[in-house]
């Protein structure tokens, strides 16, 4: 019998649905050899991060460009491709290869099927901590918000829940300080409290008086040794995110305060320090070379999926590990220490991909997923059962849509067509989020693939008139943020997405002379014109330019108006002056 894509997509989740096994299984439960580390050392630690809301499991394409400069070019993160499998010396063609890469996405998605899940990873996790007794299970932060329907219209108690019942010990954030300073404090302290997790934050503190809004740190027994953890959330948050949201609280950095913190821990009897951070990792790799006393760095924010720790030298002449886990609950970081004689011994890190077709859901979280999509909720004036929302076919794609890159992705230009079209703007601008989970060709494009993309607490888009110059300079600061030679200035997103403008950029500039080149419908931009802008999640209160509409409503109008979405050009930027020895740049017409 003869299927064509789109029908062996659909035999495909429906046998995913049914709970038949997809590919071969060498072990019991589907787990296989890259699921059976037997323990090592008496010190354990299990850390996920950035999973944005994710309890399902979801394809997800891993970037073909994630640019480094400076002294970050060509050093993980900024490695893509067959440079990034020849660095960690993976090989090409296999599960890991899937996992790590974008490399030949849609066949080695068809064969491996989608990864994550908050029920196959509970599973994973209930396995590894059997197996390694009083293993922590740390939550990195970006949990709660960023690219969920169920975030936003249950205020964040979806996920919630789930991290309790997943077992977490320690957590730090992000989005999820995007709920408002009062519901991050209500959570904190009536739902993690009273389950035993630590939500930590040395870098969060008062405005006026400079308190700690959280703990800096906890220190955890396991086995015998003191370890202690220090949280690090979004050091940018007030930036990147709405400061109306958290106006009372600073966040910041802070080297100077992680190294008094990382010294009192020390001086309450910590043997091994470690830190868990929503930096970003090259804003992970300076503060390492900073900071003494710690051990490891388990990094977020950045959503790098890289397979080994980067040892970087500390003042003192010791040696930090610096690691990343990737995001959307597609991977759980595995770390054991031999911790003898007062040191560290040897250490072993894996990070596991979690294939949700070969490990079986665990069912007291799939249960919670299911009872808690199918609830009616009221949200805005609408009252609606989830479930069904979220399942509503707007389209389908016959294009690959995915998101992750420093610069456009094709689901990118599915939101900037669709604001040009729906308000009527010559450009538009989409954040340069790295949240949003992946569509195969083929499939229905769903009101929760929408919600994927663009579920956040402020979602209004807006319209107004800019000049030429105006609209350089927007897109020069955000290339700064992302190109800055100094990891510091960076705050770890991506590109702003463009639509209608077509543009040039050498990220090895300066600010100010980065764009280039910048043309609508043909003919240079004019300084001095005036352009109808198009754009979304503005961090002002009461946005300039509010249409009155959301982000979602406008995507999902122009999807159910077009029911069918293929990408044939994808409006990219010309890379200029990274050189053709780049390691994290595969332009995407050479896919």
């Amino acid at each position: 019998m003869q299927v064509n894509r789109r029908e062996f997509l659909q035999m495909l989740a429906a046998a995913s649905v049914a709970g038949f096994p997809l590919t071969g299984l060498t072990s019991s439960h589907g787990r296989g050899n890259m699921y059976d580390l037997p323990r090592y050392g008496n010190v354990s630690l299990l850390h996920y991060t950035d999973c944005h809301g994710q309890l399902n499991p979801i394809f997800f394409r891993e970037p073909n460009i994630n640019i480094g400069v400076g002294s970050m070019r060509n050093q993980p993160p900024h490695l893509v491709g067959e440079a990034l499998l020849k660095h960690f010396g993976i090989e090409p063609g296999g599960k890991k290869s899937h996992a790590y890469t974008y490399l030949d996405f849609v066949a080695a998605a068809e064969k491996y099927g989608r990864v994550g899940g908050f029920a196959h990873l509970s599973t994973l996790v209930k396995q590894m901590k059997a197996s390694r007794p009083g293993a922590l299970l740390l939550d990195g932060g970006d949990t709660w918000g960023g690219g969920t329907g169920t975030g936003v219209w249950t205020n964040a108690q979806d996920m919630v829940d789930a991290q309790k019942l997943l077992g977490i010990d320690i957590a730090t954030g992000h989005w999820e300080f995007t709920y408002g300073a009062d519901r991050v404090m209500e959570i904190v302290e009536n739902d993690f409290a009273p389950a035993g997790i630590d939500f930590i934050a040395q870098n969060v503190t008062d405005v006026d008086w400079g308190d700690q809004i959280f703990k800096p740190y906890v220190i955890r027994e396991i086995n015998g040794v003191n370890v202690a953890i220090v949280g690090q959330a979004f050091p940018y948050t007030p930036i990147a995110n709405p400061r109306f949201m958290v106006e009372q609280w600073t966040f910041g950095i802070r080297p100077d305060d992680m190294q008094r913190q990382v010294d009192a821990a020390r001086a309450e009897g910590a043997e091994m320090v470690v830190v868990l951070s929503h930096n970003g990792m090259d804003v992970d790799l300076k503060m390492a070379s900073l900071v003494n006393g710690v051990d490891v760095i388990f990094g977020g924010h950045t959503h790098d999926a890289v397979p080994a720790p980067t040892p970087v030298k500390t003042p003192d002449g010791g040696t930090c590990l610096v690691t990343n886990a990737g995001s959307n609950a597609k991977f759980l970081a595995v770390m054991d220490f031999d911790f003898r004689d007062g040191k560290i011994q040897g250490w072993k890190y894996n990070l596991l991909p979690v294939f949700s077709n070969m490990i079986e859901a665990d069912t007291e979280m799939q249960q919670y997923i299911n009872n808690m999509r199918n609830q009616e909720v009221t949200f805005n004036g609408e009252t609606f059962n989830m479930e069904d929302k979220l399942s509503e076919e707007l389209a389908v794609t016959d294009s690959l849509l995915y998101r992750r890159g420093n610069f456009n992705g094709t689901f990118d230009q599915v939101i900037v067509d669709a604001l040009n079209e729906q308000i009527d703007s010559q450009i538009s601008f989409s954040p340069g989020f790295r949240w949003g989970t992946t569509v195969m060709p083929g499939m229905p494009i769903t009101f929760e693939h929408v919600m994927d993309q663009t579920g956040l607490t402020y979602p209004a888009v807006t319209r107004n008139v800019m000049t030429g110059a105006q609209v350089k300079s927007i897109l020069e600061d955000v290339a700064d943020n992302l190109f800055h030679e100094d990891p510091f200035f960076q705050q770890g997103g991506d590109m702003v997405r463009v639509g209608g403008l077509k543009y040039a950029i050498d990220p090895t500039k300066g600010i100010g002379e980065r764009i280039l080149d910048m043309e609508l419908d043909g003919k240079p931009l004019d300084p001095n014109k005036e352009y109808v802008v198009g754009g979304w999640a503005s961090v002002q209160e009461q946005p300039a330019g509010d249409t009155g509409r959301v982000i979602w409503d406008v995507v999902a109008d122009y999807l159910r108006d077009h029911k069918t979405i293929q990408i044939d050009n994808l409006n990219e930027p010309v890379v200029k002056g990274i050189g053709e020895d780049n390691l994290g740049y595969v332009p995407t017409s050479e896919i």
